[in-house]
C-alpha cells in the first residue's frame, strides 16, 4: 500500500470482461485486486457491471439484492478490509421502491471496509445505434444527485459510463474542490472508439483533475462488445496508462500538488464567466 501522505497516491484501474457468472467474475476480480495490492496501489476503481455482465440492461434485475443485503457490496467491503484500500466499486445492481427497475449504484468503500459514498447512475444510456439498440431507463431508475468521496486529502467526484457525456456534472465536481473523477464504464465498441479517450482527455483537461476510467473489454453474453481501454489521464490531459483488449490492471502515481500546480499556472477555472 502507497504511503499515508496525502501527497501521493497510487491508483488501480482493473478492466474485466464479466459475464452472467456472478461467482466466476467476482473471483477474477478479487484476484486482480491482490495483484494491485501487491503494486501499493491505495485505491482500486472496477468497471461498471464487474459483478455480472447479462445480455441486456434488464438481466440486471434477475442480480439484483437489497442495498442491505446485497451479496456484492459485502464482497467489496471485505476486499477493502483484507487489503487496507479503497476500492470504488464500479457499479452493483441495487433492488429501488420501483419493482420493475433496479438502481445502477457505484459504491466506494474506506480502507477498513466502511460504505463511504454511494452514487446512482444520473444520465441513462438511451441510444439507437445502427448496429446495436439500447434503453436503459426501461430497467434502470436514475439517480437524482452528485455523489463525492473523500480519501486522505482527495475529494472524488463519481459518476458512471454515459455520465460522461455530461460536462456539466463533472463542472459541478471541480466547482466544490474534485481533484479526481472516477469512471467506471462499460461503452460500447462504436461508441467507445468514436469517443472515449477524447471525453476523458477533455473532462480531465476542463477541470484540471486526474480522471480515473475503468472499462469493460471484450465480448459478453447476447453478443454485447465493450471497447476497454480503461486509462488514467492527469490534469494536463496526459494518458498516464491505459489498456488495450482484455483483463487487466493499470497503475498511475497520483500527487496532488500536481493538481495545486496546474490550477495556480493556469486558473481557469477561476475564469469562469458562466
Amino acid at each position: 500500500m502507497s504511503s499515508d501522505s496525502s501527497e501521493y497516491l497510487r491508483a488501480g484501474v482493473i478492466q474485466l470482461c464479466s459475464n452472467q457468472d456472478q461467482d466466476n467474475n467476482l473471483a477474477r476480480t478479487a484476484s486482480l485486486i491482490e495483484k494491485a495490492a501487491e503494486q501499493k496501489c491505495s485505491l482500486i476503481l472496477l468497471p461498471e457491471n464487474f459483478s455480472c455482465m447479462g445480455s441486456c440492461d434488464a438481466d440486471k434485475n434477475g442480480v439484483a439484492e437489497k442495498q442491505d443485503h446485497s451479496s456484492v457490496l459485502a464482497f467489496l467491503a471485505e476486499q477493502a478490509r483484507r487489503h487496507q484500500l479503497t476500492i470504488i466499486g464500479g457499479t452493483v445492481p441495487l433492488k429501488s421502491d420501483n419493482s420493475k427497475k433496479i438502481r445502477n449504484s457505484c459504491p466506494v468503500f474506506s480502507a477498513s471496509g466502511e460504505l463511504i459514498a454511494l452514487y446512482d447512475k444520473m444520465h441513462l444510456f438511451d441510444a439507437d445505434l445502427d448496429s446495436e439498440k439500447h434503453c436503459e431507463s426501461a430497467s434502470v431508475k436514475a439517480g437524482k444527485t452528485p455523489e463525492t468521496a473523500s480519501v486522505n486529502g482527495w475529494k472524488i467526484g463519481l459518476s458512471i459510463c454515459y455520465d460522461l457525456r455530461f460536462p456539466e456534472l463533472y463542472r459541478h465536481y471541480s466547482s466544490i474542490g474534485c481533484n479526481m473523477l472516477a469512471i467506471p464504464a462499460a461503452f460500447t465498441r462504436p461508441t467507445g472508439k468514436a469517443h472515449w479517450e477524447v471525453l476523458l482527455r477533455a473532462r480531465a483537461i476542463e477541470n484540471q483533475a486526474y480522471v480515473i476510467a475503468a472499462g469493460q473489454s471484450g465480448v459478453h453474453p447476447g453478443n454485447r462488445k465493450t471497447w476497454g481501454h480503461s486509462m488514467i489521464v492527469d490534469p494536463w490531459g496526459e494518458v498516464l496508462a491505459t489498456s488495450n483488449d482484455g483483463e487487466g490492471l493499470i497503475t498511475a502515481e497520483l500527487s496532488l500538488n500536481k493538481v495545486k500546480k496546474i490550477r495556480e499556472a493556469l486558473p481557469a477555472l477561476k475564469h469562469r464567466r458562466v
